[in-house]
């Protein structure tokens, strides 16, 4: 059984450009280093005068990568329980 999904001509844009290979990149670092920069960051082990800058950086990693792929997957999913055309 093959399936044919139509997705909005913006996705596939973004999905073509360089700021989804940035985005590819990010995925690790969001899911391992962003964490464990924040918990150095708690013990004051990590850039203690940069407490300012590099905990708003990781949460913004942390929670904007994960929007990335979800919004994307929910616009393929949308489509897939679309009844048949």
């Amino acid at each position: 059984m093959k399936v044919t999904v139509e997705i909005d001509q913006k996705w596939v844009t973004l999905a073509r450009s360089p700021i989804y290979f940035i985005v590819a990149a990010l995925t690790g670092v969001s899911v391992t280093f962003a964490p464990l920069f924040l918990y150095w960051s708690g013990k004051g082990e990590f850039y203690p005068g940069y407490r300012g800058v590099i905990v708003p950086l990781c949460f913004a990693v942390i929670y904007c990568v994960p929007c990335f792929y979800f919004r994307l997957g929910s616009a393929v999913a949308k489509e897939l329980r679309q009844e048949s055309k």
